[in-house]
């Protein structure tokens, strides 16, 4: 009996070594993400949006191809959540500022009931930026999908990419890794329900990425280019 005790208490210990250990190459990775990114992240003033003089003098000398607009959810079929609303207004406020002349919209549209590119692009319609100057990625199933295919499908090179800061560094980093020249402006307007979770989930999303970045997986899906320098109209998929 004392054996079985003996072996059952050396496992215990042996996995709670094991946690530990894991818990601290996480941390570390995470870490080390958002220390190779922070410099590249400009911010908007919280609780409205704005972008000071001299972070838009700094962003128009970057001569982005195009704004990122990365997915959130959505609350139903047509309103995007607070996330994705304040990623939104973000993005359309860098175009009429001439930040960039295109802004890309990039999100889950693997299911009828959950089409976010759908809002996405009604939203950014409702806010009288022209058709051809929008650009829609049905296949952003993922940060890391939604990075990649900016430069592999819509042939992007220099992208401002808008998120909320905590996400900020995980796609800052995937772009740099797969030779993409980014800059992150954070969409952060409110604080978010859920905002320590999400924390501690970005942690292991940063550790699972640095290894596709490094090894530059293939994206859930490819597809025919559709060149950022042209008119983004037939990227509509309607």
């Amino acid at each position: 009996m004392r054996s079985v005790k003996h072996f059952f208490f050396r496992l215990f210990v042996t996995l709670l070594i094991l946690g530990i250990l894991a818990s601290l190459v996480v941390f570390s990775v995470s870490s080390s993400v958002k220390n190779r990114t922070e410099d590249s992240v400009v911010y908007v003033v919280t609780g409205e949006v704005e972008i000071n003089p001299v972070s838009q003098d700094s962003l128009r000398d970057f001569h982005a191809d195009c704004i990122l607009v990365l997915g959130a959810g959505i609350e139903d079929k047509e309103t995007p959540t607070p996330m994705l609303k304040d990623r939104l207004d973000v993005g359309i406020e860098l175009y009429r500022e001439g930040i960039a002349p295109k802004i890309l919209l990039s999100g889950d549209n693997g299911q009828v009931e959950h089409n976010e590119i759908h809002v996405m692009l009604n939203y950014v319609r409702d806010a009288d930026v022209p058709e051809e100057d929008i650009f829609c990625d049905h296949a952003g199933f993922s940060t890391y999908d939604s990075m990649y295919r900016a430069g592999s499908i819509f042939g992007a090179n220099k992208v401002i990419v808008v998120t909320q800061k905590y996400h900020e560094y995980r796609a800052l980093y995937i772009g740099k890794k797969l030779g993409l020249d980014v800059i992150g402006v954070a969409s952060d307007q409110r604080s978010y329900f859920g905002d320590t979770y999400r924390e501690l989930r970005e942690m292991l999303a940063r550790f699972k990425d640095v290894f596709k970045a490094t090894f530059r997986s293939r994206p859930t899906l490819e597809g025919d280019t559709i060149p950022i320098s042209g008119s983004g109209v037939t990227s509509h998929g309607e």
